[in-house]
């Protein structure tokens, strides 16, 4: 694969080690190109624009900026960009807000470089990526009451919900059913009303707990 159709990802974090270190590891994979590194929310504003990455791998805890401001920021600027989340700090405040602009997957900093690179392709392709101590943390935080509530889906609303549990955007969601994008997200509004959740991954959490995903869709 050459270097025009490889996977362009800009990597935010404010250590150079490990940066340098996702530098040389992406630089080994043939279909994915490291274009640059920003240390600080303002370099990442700049370099965004500048080298039009297709994935941004962000640590969103940066010196200068809230790193999911920011990204948010390069979404509206760039809204096919698609970021993934590379964090060491699993709280469900730090999901919630990211899943409202769509981040394309959450990968634990304590997790494999593999895992890493398969949540970029992931991305790229229009799904979703959920380290599994993250999606446990999230599990424990549904409390019995909301796991015990009916759903009331409606039909189409439980196939929304299965395939965002296999980790499909609202896009690539619209595209599977064949509505459009705008219909999607109005069905994804309800599925986390009636599941009493703030955020697609919370709404997976609940879903799996009360046994409403079904493993063949997964």
């Amino acid at each position: 694969m050459g270097n025009d159709e490889a996977i362009r990802v800009l990597v935010v974090d404010g250590h150079q080690t490990f940066a340098e270190l996702l530098g040389h590891a992406l630089a080994g994979q043939p279909d994915l190109l490291w274009v640059g590194h920003a240390r600080t929310g303002q370099e990442a504003l700049h370099l965004a624009s500048e080298v039009a990455p297709d994935v941004i791998l962000l640590d969103p805890e940066l010196s200068d900026a809230d790193g999911i401001a920011i990204a948010q920021l390069i979404r509206v600027r760039q809204p096919d960009v698609r970021v993934v989340i590379l964090t060491a700090r699993e709280d469900q405040a730090l999901i919630s807000r990211a899943t409202a602009f769509g981040a394309a997957g959450f990968i634990s900093k304590n997790g494999a470089l593999a895992e890493v690179l398969n949540a970029l392709r992931t991305a790229h392709g229009g799904g979703m990526t959920v380290s599994t101590d993250i999606m446990a943390r999230l599990l424990r935080s549904t409390t019995p009451a909301t796991v015990t509530r009916q759903s009331g889906l409606t039909a189409r609303e439980d196939e929304v919900l299965q395939l965002m549990a296999a980790g499909l955007d609202a896009r690539a969601v619209a595209r599977r059913l064949g509505i459009s994008v705008h219909t999607c997200r109005g069905y994804q509004k309800a599925v986390l009303a009636k599941l009493g959740a703030h955020s697609q991954l919370e709404a997976v959490a609940i879903a799996t707990r009360r046994g409403l995903v079904r493993p063949d869709r997964r």
